[in-house]
């Protein structure tokens, strides 16, 4: 009874130095030493105070990369240039021969709604959804990819509204247009394809271990660029550019701007604050043992 009655006294004698100590210790490693650079911010933070800087930055590089290219780079953009001035020489035809086609309203109709899927409202409420959803998460992955798709949209919708105007290309269905560019119109390239790429790229890119997200992505934006022709509303060249651009622009703004998730700072859990931290105590001296418990500010 002697030795149950002394125990709450060796207990609360033991456990204050501890408490002390552990408290102490938790401290100290919330704070650096003076002897120690500063943490680095998260870089989802970083990115979203540097976010107009980014896309400032981006727009130097893209419209300045024609004259760094190496020929590594050629073999890359050559056939892409071929390909599109092919498909330039012969987009009257392939649109008038898709307008000869029987069912042609409904195929318009479909055709339509699906491109609503890369239209900016839905692209940058998707980018905006992901960043909301890692905030309220606590999930990197999720944050980084709403903030580094936003960047890339603006990015892609930028170079695209800048070469329509250049451009000025009739969309196929105006009728007896003087020439195919320079005409005061604004199909080429084609802004929705371009923007479901941008988006499409980042996202496959952050989740690129998840083959089903990949697929989605990849899978909705080709969607969204075919519903462009088939709807009448782009020529196929005007669809092939945009769906180039917008992968080009999100590759490039994804691997200038992405951080590793080794460099990342881990999140911590939302309990860990109501979580003790516990220590145990005991003596030997007086054959007592007890516990420790401090909670973390």
């Amino acid at each position: 009874m002697n030795r149950i009655r002394r125990f709450p006294a060796v207990v609360s004698r033991f456990c204050i130095p501890v408490l002390l100590l552990v408290l102490s210790n938790t401290a100290s490693s919330q704070t650096p030493p003076e002897t120690q650079p500063a943490s680095s911010p998260k870089p989802a933070r970083s990115l979203e105070k540097e976010f107009f800087r980014n896309i400032l930055n981006d727009q130097v590089e893209i419209w300045t990369a024609p004259f760094h290219l190496s020929r590594k780079d050629a073999k890359f953009w050559a056939p892409i240039a071929l390909t599109t001035a092919a498909l330039i020489a012969t987009d009257r035809r392939s649109a008038n021969e898709l307008g000869e086609k029987g069912g042609s309203d409904s195929r318009v109709r479909v055709s339509l709604g699906v491109s609503r899927l890369g239209g900016v409202y839905t692209t940058g409420g998707i980018a905006t959804a992901f960043y909301l959803v890692g905030v309220a998460k606590h999930d990197a992955r999720a944050r980084e990819t709403g903030i580094l798709s936003g960047e890339a949209l603006i990015d892609a919708q930028i170079v695209t509204t800048v070469l329509k105007v250049v451009t000025q290309r009739p969309r196929p269905l105006v009728g007896d247009p003087k020439d195919d560019f320079f005409d005061g119109g604004h199909s080429f390239p084609s802004g929705h394809a371009t923007s479901a790429w941008a988006l499409a790229t980042v996202v496959a890119s952050e989740y690129k271990h998840r083959k089903a997200v990949q697929f989605a992505a990849y899978g909705l934006a080709s969607a969204v660029s075919l519903s462009r022709y088939t709807g009448r509303t782009h020529f196929l060249s005007d669809v092939f550019a945009g769906s180039v651009i917008g992968y080009t622009v999100g590759r490039y703004v994804y691997e200038k701007h992405h951080t590793d998730e080794s460099a990342q700072t881990k999140q911590e859990p939302r309990h860990a604050k109501w979580i003790p931290l516990v220590a145990p105590i005991y003596s030997g001296r007086d054959r007592t043992y007890g516990v420790a418990l401090a909670w973390r500010n």
